[in-house]
């Protein structure tokens, strides 16, 4: 068996991070509230806002700094 433990072992480990990991996602996934509607016609192109809160446009390309 891998890592040398017996099945028994494996699989209760392998069923509690089983069951944390959903627990997890639940608890992510009540806390986002998720809009899971589909919409019937998608949006045309440019129409659906992708911007993320607080980045904006960067004025200027950065500066790679040569050391």
């Amino acid at each position: 068996m891998p890592t040398g433990v017996s099945w028994a072992t494996y699989l209760k480990m392998f069923a509690a991070s089983l069951l944390t990991m959903c627990a997890g996602a639940g608890v992510v996934h009540r806390y986002y509230q998720p809009n899971l509607t589909i919409p019937e016609i998608p949006p045309k192109p440019g129409e659906l806002k992708k911007e993320l809160l607080g980045l904006k446009k960067r004025q200027h390309e950065p500066q790679i700094s040569q050391q």
